[in-house]
């Protein structure tokens, strides 16, 4: 199974979407500091405990700092069935508003 990368610039498009779960997996601090706009924060170390209540019908939208943690997680979650996206250079890479 694969999983979609997509720019930065690209996730307003998803903001307004039912069927969409914006995932910051960085820590709660870096969180708290600014976040994309409608994402839920879910550090990676907590993830595998918490990802049995994630809907499998949504696409998740993973994000960290620069991407590489994302991706990892992205992989994984594909692998067990999950529709995944990550975006490409992570919050560093988005230039929109922060919430």
């Amino acid at each position: 199974m694969n999983f979609d990368t997509i720019s930065a610039s690209k996730i307003d498009e998803y903001f307004n979407d039912n069927n969409v779960i914006i995932i910051d997996v960085r820590n709660h601090y870096d969180y708290s500091q600014g976040h994309i706009p409608t994402a839920i924060n879910i550090p990676y170390n907590e993830f595998h405990e918490v990802k049995r209540s994630l809907p499998r019908n949504k696409t998740l939208i993973l994000y960290c700092e620069r991407g590489g943690t994302s991706i990892i997680l992205a992989r994984d979650l594909c692998k067990e069935g999950y529709i995944v996206k990550n975006i490409y250079g992570g919050i560093n890479a988005y230039r929109g508003p922060l919430e």
